[in-house]
């Protein structure tokens, strides 16, 4: 191609100046014009040979590539060029908005509390020594690129034996804490195995224990006490109170173009990311629209009764006063016999009330994000169009 480009050169400039340089270091040209007719020339043969070069190899690509991969490919760079998305909280409401992103962007981080003391994860947090895996296995699973054998995998829970309560992915995660010394890598060596779209980080490090006030006296100290106590939190508070955030997480929130908190366990899932002070104070400072997405059913002994407005205020209460932009409620109603099957354990779907929530300064964004089955939850699909278009307002 160099040989090529040199002789068309050549006979360019022999056109153009009737004499030939005396070799390829020979004296040049005489006369503006001259020259910059030959550069011309030059700068368009280059550009013809590159635009050929570029053409044989995408064609080549394409006869070489299988349509599967070649699909791959595009998507990827669709995903990539999709906005900048950090996902705080936790519980199964955290995965359900992650498993409806990843199909729009793979620029998405989740910020996942680390406050879990029951079930298998703290199981393992007592015995082990580790931070509880189970929201960070959850969310890890929603991010992966296909929810195939392995997600399953990980979620697969042992009914019986020295095992029974635990999961795979739970075990997993701690074993790999142990192997590596560090619970972050195990995490990111996860997000490998599972080929996660996007990044999982915990909140923090540390070993944070929850503490709550409650509404008519008296604390509860730890997160799967707080709903089984018989009384409604007032207040949360972590042990220690000021634990370190991960940079990962401070610099995403930083660049993001957007934020969410929730959907989840309003008082043990999502409030307790945001009483890290370097999360708060990252919160202050982010150019990006903080959304919160409201809950569609109440939760008994945290939120029972409680409005959208409820919601937003408990947030208020724990710093966040000033910080929402928008709060995402849901239109969709629920059916008659799935309301009664609700009823009867004590939740209700939380009334939107919209005055109470323009006096607090947020923009309510109704939306039919919900859908009913054997539950009445937020719906992956239409929750992420929501969310998306606020990204992009």
């Amino acid at each position: 191609a160099g040989l090529l480009l040199y002789a068309l050169l050549l006979v360019v400039t022999a056109l153009t100046a009737g004499e030939l340089p005396l070799g390829f270091g020979g004296p040049w040209f005489t006369g503006d014009k001259v020259v910059a007719g030959v550069i011309a020339a030059a700068a368009v043969v280059s550009g013809m040979t590159a635009l050929f070069y570029g053409l044989r190899g995408a064609v080549r690509f394409s006869r070489s590539t299988p349509a599967a991969t070649a699909d791959v490919v595009r998507t990827e760079a669709r995903l990539r060029r999709g906005p900048r998305v950090v996902a705080i909280g936790g519980g199964t409401g955290l995965a359900t908005l992650l498993r409806g992103l990843k199909h729009h962007t793979s620029n998405l981080t989740a910020i996942v509390t680390v406050a879990d003391d029951g079930g298998s994860s703290g199981l393992l947090r007592r015995d082990m020594g580790v931070l509880p895996p189970g929201d960070i296995r959850n969310c890890l699973v929603a991010l992966a690129d296909d929810e195939s054998l392995m997600s399953r995998l990980f979620q697969y829970r042992f009914a019986n034996g020295g095992l029974e309560g635990h999961s795979f992915g739970n075990l997993f995660v701690a074993a790999m804490a142990e192997v590596t010394g560090d619970f972050e890598r195990a995490v990111e060596e996860s997000t490998h195995v599972l080929k996660v779209r996007g990044t999982v980080l915990p909140a923090t490090l540390e070993n944070v224990v929850l503490r709550a006030e409650m509404r008519g006296g008296g604390e509860v100290i730890g997160e799967s006490c707080i709903t089984a106590c018989g009384l409604l939190p007032l207040r949360i508070s972590l042990a220690p109170e000021a634990p370190r955030a991960l940079p990962q997480a401070l610099a995403a929130i930083a660049e993001a173009d957007l934020v969410t908190l929730g959907p989840g366990s309003l008082f043990t899932s999502v409030i307790p990311n945001v009483l890290i002070p370097e999360v708060a104070q990252a919160l202050r400072t982010t150019r990006a629209r903080v959304v919160y997405v409201c809950n569609v059913m109440t939760q008994p002994g945290e939120t029972d009764a409680f409005s959208a407005a409820d919601h937003v205020e408990a947030l208020y209460r724990h710093g966040m006063a000033g910080l929402i932009d928008d709060v995402v409620v849901n239109d969709t109603p629920v059916s008659g016999s799935l309301a009664e099957v609700y009823e009867r354990s004590g939740a209700r779907p939380v009334a939107v009330d919209d005055d109470r929530l323009a006096a607090l300064g947020v923009r309510v964004v109704h939306a039919r994000v919900a859908s009913g089955g054997d539950f009445f939850r937020h719906d992956p699909g239409a929750l992420a169009d929501v969310v998306l278009r606020l990204a992009k307002s």
